[in-house]
């Protein structure tokens, strides 16, 4: 899905609900199920998206709206995917250790 938005810092509901083409109720309840979606509000309570609530907008529309997911599976997807990405800083993290404790034996030598 390419969305026709303007960059900039925050963007309001209306100009989401536009873009992804759905209703800003729609948003709202996205809002309310993921927590990952995190709009700022400011003292009326409008809510501004920033860029990354627009890409896990997305993320979500992709998985709801054109893949088929329920709501439930698109949060166990999501959630799976989160793992999936720690999982690999935490490899990342080890084989730089054990890189590290390997250049120190080969100074040693």
């Amino acid at each position: 899905m390419h969305l026709e938005l303007p960059e900039k810092r925050y963007y309001g509901i209306g100009e989401v609900a536009k873009a992804f083409d759905v209703n800003t109720s729609l948003i709202r309840f996205w809002e309310k199920e993921f927590d990952i979606i995190k709009p700022k509000k400011n003292a009326k309570g409008d809510r501004k998206f920033t860029p990354e609530d627009i890409k896990n907008l997305q993320l979500i529309f992709h998985l709801v709206k054109e893949r088929g997911f329920t709501l439930e599976g698109a949060k166990i997807h999501l959630k799976e995917n989160q793992k999936k990405t720690l999982d690999k800083f935490e490899i990342i993290r080890k084989l730089e250790t054990i890189k590290s404790q390997l250049t120190n034996l080969k100074n040693q030598l």
